[in-house]
């Protein structure tokens, strides 16, 4: 659980129902497996040549999808590390902080990747907690 209090939006309540619902981080043998597992992939229609995606699935456990989508919404801002998460960090392994700093990063980037396309908020809103979910991954599987 200390490893994913290291990202931004995410503290001791969250990480417990994350845990509690995921458990076994290393039963998933990569991150978009996870981000399947918890229902934050499109639903895919195919028909001979044709191909589109629709809503999220759905399908897995709504107990720890919603903490990642609140969790989500903290990336809308700059990348920073304020005080509260600086006490998080501390004594912490140095991949945690890393991948965490990194997460900042890439998912405020498709935040504003997304702003600027004209896409709508819940096409956002899905977007990252998906790419949040395969970033906890790699911090919890990478112990």
């Amino acid at each position: 659980m200390a490893h994913l209090r290291c990202f931004r939006g995410i503290d001791t309540l969250s990480a417990l129902a994350l845990h509690l619902e995921v458990h076994d981080w290393q039963r998933f043998a990569r991150a978009p497996q996870l981000a399947s597992w918890l229902g934050l992939t499109p639903i895919l229609h195919q028909s001979g040549e044709s191909s589109s995606q629709g809503s999220i699935t759905k399908t897995g456990s709504s107990y720890a999808r919603r903490p990642l989508v609140e969790a989500a919404k903290r990336y809308a801002r700059p990348p920073r590390i304020g005080v509260t998460l600086r006490n998080r960090l501390q004594g912490q392994p140095d991949h945690a902080p890393q991948i965490a700093w990194r997460a900042q990063h890439c998912l405020f980037r498709l935040q504003a990747r997304l702003r600027e396309r004209g896409k709508p908020a819940n096409v956002a809103a899905v977007a990252v907690p998906r790419e949040l979910a395969c970033f906890l991954w790699a911090a919890t599987v990478a112990v």
